[in-house]
């Protein structure tokens, strides 16, 4: 049997914002909703609170932009009064633990990883269903592991020697990065100016972050709010084995975006 991962008939998806910085990508999914409007015809979803790690992010703006409650609560402080490393994971569910009962306030169902740089632990994974974009095609595998995985995935992209790199929206489980895929953009060609020489790392890190760049505005901008948009739609869902549907098909590597534009337009 395949249920969905968010059933509309039980309301609007309520969907929390998760970010650390300047936060273009829950921008974007904001943008979305709105473009879509509001009533019973508008956005399936609405994003009804922003949460911050850092004083410092952009979620008081974009809050006040939007008019959308934002909670900050600073981990760099929460790590200096427990004179602790950041690095230190054993009291991170301490933190995460405080962060879902607040969200939970919110009627929150699913929490957006917009660019959220602490890694989250079992009592926020466990609390809301996570949706992250990962700057990497997350079907492409070495055997049973992931290849592209973690913080430097472009960069790892580049120095395997990929002709293209694509982003991946996913379920957030407790292993970082592995959790079921539910869209991947259309792929772009990796870009190596001709005054780079990719042997040096001061080279190498210009290459990544130009073509993560590239990648976030033509691909993370445009399948993180579909894939929440056809998530809170109910057009995603999950059989007793756990594994992904979309509109009942199997999508064992995730949906395609080219697929889901041929679905959208019947050709």
């Amino acid at each position: 049997m395949i249920a969905p991962l968010h059933d509309p008939s039980k309301g609007i998806l309520r969907v929390a914002g998760l970010m650390s910085g300047s936060g273009t990508n829950i921008r974007k999914i904001i943008e979305h909703q709105k473009k879509m409007g509001g009533g019973e015809k508008g956005s399936p979803f609405e994003i009804v609170v922003l949460f911050s790690d850092s004083w410092n992010s952009n979620a008081p703006q974009i809050g006040k932009e939007f008019d959308i409650p934002v909670v900050i609560r600073d981990i760099g402080a929460f790590y200096t009064e427990r004179n602790k490393k950041r690095s230190d994971l054993t009291i991170r569910p301490e933190f995460d633990r405080q962060t879902a009962k607040v969200l939970s306030s919110f009627g929150v169902k699913v929490a957006v990883y917009g660019g959220y740089m602490s890694i989250a632990t079992y009592p926020l994974i466990d609390a809301f269903m996570g949706i992250n974009v990962h700057p990497a095609d997350l079907s492409i595998d070495e055997g049973c592991k992931r290849k592209f995985t973690g913080d430097h995935a472009v960069r790892d992209a580049i120095m395997a020697g990929e002709k293209t790199i694509a982003a991946s929206t996913h379920i957030i489980t407790r292993e970082v990065d592995q959790g079921p895929i539910l869209m991947i953009s259309s792929p772009l060609p990796v870009i190596k100016k001709k005054e780079w020489n990719l042997s040096q790392p001061a080279d190498l890190k210009k290459a990544e972050e130009f073509n993560q760049e590239e990648l976030k505005v033509k691909g993370d901008w445009i399948i993180f709010p579909e894939t929440i948009e056809y998530l809170s739609r109910g057009r995603y869902g999950k059989d007793d084995r756990g594994l992904l549907y979309f509109d009942g098909n199997p999508i064992p590597k995730g949906l395609r975006w080219e697929e889901s534009l041929k679905l959208e337009t019947g050709n």
